[in-house]
């Protein structure tokens, strides 16, 4: 079993930066993917980065340029870089891990950007 805990939510203006972090813990493969979702308000849940364990990085079209993906294996750590914040980039944001069919989430962390 793998557990994810996400921290580093937080209201921030229009413009601001802010920085996830998700700390996975528990068995899993040494190829694992990392990736973060959101689901604003009233909406989807929709995919925004993941991060192999090779370094290979994918990003939703939205966020690029503007939100830089990390992970440190030694700590089975991802995080999520979050500058030039808009209000369209609130939502809860969840850490996700996976590899094969094996799938994990995290509770989620509320990010909050005011206009």
């Amino acid at each position: 079993q793998v557990h994810l805990v996400e921290s580093g939510g937080g209201l921030v203006q229009a413009g601001g930066s802010l920085r996830l972090s998700c700390a996975a813990s528990g068995r899993m493969s040494s190829t694992n993917v990392m990736a973060w979702y959101r689901q604003g308000p009233g909406k989807q849940r929709e995919f925004v980065a993941r991060m192999l364990q090779d370094g290979s990085i994918e990003y939703v079209d939205h966020v690029k340029g503007r939100f830089t993906i990390s992970r440190d294996n030694a700590k089975s750590t991802v995080y999520l870089q979050m500058n030039s914040r808009k209000p369209e980039d609130t939502g809860v944001y969840y850490c996700n891990l996976y590899w094969g069919s094996d799938d994990y989430w995290g509770q989620g962390t509320q990010v909050t950007v005011s206009a």
